[in-house]
């Protein structure tokens, strides 16, 4: 088992997800709210990550932070390194392509909830900041508590836009999934099949969390209350 690529990859996804909590979770409840026109642009730009090839969004975020690019550019100046072939880059990367698996379920969760609740803490005097915070955040934690396990989930597993940018660098860039692509290519196929089996089993435990914790998975448990 490679150690490094764990603690590796297990670093990505913990600063993916802590990224796209803090960052998700306006544009969710923005999304879940607004009546802008441009609602059904920026919601589709969330989801394009979805549908696009992750070898294709990864060769355009290599492009784009290349050092002939703005982008890169910045970093370079800012930090005195190159942001391709960093942990740097493909956490830039992850958390642009786990984007729609966080907030497409904060959104859910904030469209569900009950207006009727926040109008009436408006009413008795609470200003809009403390109604989210005392009374819809813990109302949607649990489809926001999915999104986190589901970003987690997916980004252990990320291979294309990691291996776009970042490469195949041992203790730098070397996930989990760029791990078994070594050991494969290297006829080590039980190296390979224990860490598949890892990150098998890591999927199955994250969907059925994620299951359990949407109203639907809620209700086939403990039935319409």
């Amino acid at each position: 088992m490679d150690w490094l690529a764990i603690g590796l990859t297990l670093k990505l996804a913990f600063f993916t997800t802590l990224i796209l909590l803090v960052g998700g979770l306006p544009i969710g409840y923005w999304l879940a709210t607004t009546r802008s026109r441009f609602r059904l642009l920026i919601e589709a730009l969330v989801t394009l990550p979805l549908v696009l090839p992750p070898t294709v969004l990864g060769f355009y975020l290599l492009t784009a932070s290349g050092s002939q690019s703005w982008a890169g550019q910045l970093f370079e100046s800012l930090t005195g390194s190159k942001i391709a072939f960093t942990f740097a880059g493909i956490l830039a990367g992850s958390v642009i392509v786990n984007l729609p698996f966080a907030v497409r379920p904060f959104t859910a969760a904030f469209a569900n909830l009950d207006r009727q609740l926040l109008e009436a803490s408006w009413c008795l005097g609470e200003s809009k900041w403390n109604t989210l915070r005392r009374i819809g955040l813990p109302l949607c934690w649990p489809g926001i508590l999915a999104g986190i396990v589901l970003t987690f989930a997916h980004t252990v597993g990320e291979f294309g836009v990691v291996l776009m940018i970042g490469g195949n660098l041992p203790g730098v860039t070397r996930t989990l999934s760029i791990s078994i692509y070594d050991d494969v290519q290297a006829l080590d196929y039980a190296a390979a099949g224990r860490t598949s089996l890892l990150l098998l089993s890591s999927a199955i435990v994250a969907i059925l969390i994620a299951h359990s914790l949407s109203p639907r998975g809620a209700m086939r448990q403990g039935g319409p209350r």
